[in-house]
């Protein structure tokens, strides 16, 4: 069988960097694809082929998927730290921004790499809990996961035989979060840990393994994975 081809957009760092090794690892050629000059240059050594593109610019992201097509496993994973905070004192314009990068970088991609996808490839979308809890301060980041992934379903149909799944992540430890001052982030995760019905802050490697499960078995299309830590299920701190 012939090697197959993974992108994983955003896979500099983080959940996505985590998710492209274990592409890689599994025996597919691993590629990522991102904005981070820095982040990407780090990446020479670890088997994976690093691409400077920006998701939410059509001429650029297209001609990294035009540069590894036929792609097998694409995944997308490109978010920010914006639009978080209460609503009386959010910026509207950083949630207008994250909107940007992530829901419309995530239209963009998926547009144009429909002519680089090989005939039975998956899409996998990053997505946050936030969709579907009730977090203080969470609103502008919630509302914009949720319409991530809410194109999960229509796009699972129109796509086929294309398989097209999300995952819906919690509380993980990533740079995500470098914005706190790491002694108020130990104290947030703690806290956190507290109410969590796993008991623990997962890591970055938790959640690209069904990342992995979404992108690779070939009877799951149009779902969503919670992989949460039960956070939906408890109140917050």
């Amino acid at each position: 069988m012939d090697q197959q081809t993974a992108l994983v957009v955003g896979g500099s760092s983080g959940i996505g960097l985590a998710t492209a090794r274990q592409l890689a690892a599994a025996g597919m050629a691993a590629h990522v694809a991102g904005r981070n000059q820095r982040q990407l240059d780090a990446r020479a050594g670890e088997g994976l082929t690093a691409h400077r593109a920006d998701a939410t610019r059509h001429e650029e992201i297209e001609a990294v998927l035009a540069a590894v097509a036929p792609i097998d496993v694409l995944v997308l994973t490109v978010s920010s730290a914006k639009g978080a905070g209460p609503l009386a004192g959010l910026d509207l314009s950083l949630v207008r921004e994250e909107i940007e990068t992530k829901l419309f970088g995530y239209l963009t991609t998926i547009k144009a790499a429909l002519p680089h996808l090989a005939p039975e490839a998956s899409i996998t979308l990053l997505g946050a809990i936030s969709a579907r809890t009730s977090i203080p301060g969470a609103a502008g980041i919630s509302a914009v996961n949720g319409a991530v992934e809410s194109l999960v379903a229509p796009l699972a149909r129109e796509l086929a035989p294309v398989r097209v799944n999300g995952v819906s992540p919690g509380f993980v430890d990533t740079p995500w979060w470098d914005g706190l001052p790491a002694d108020a982030r130990a104290a947030y995760f703690a806290s956190a840990a507290e109410v969590l019905p796993v008991g623990r802050i997962a890591n970055a490697e938790d959640v690209a393994a069904c990342v992995v499960l979404a992108a690779t078995n070939r009877n799951m299309t149009g779902t969503v994975i919670e992989c949460d830590g039960g956070a939906r299920l408890v109140t917050h701190p």
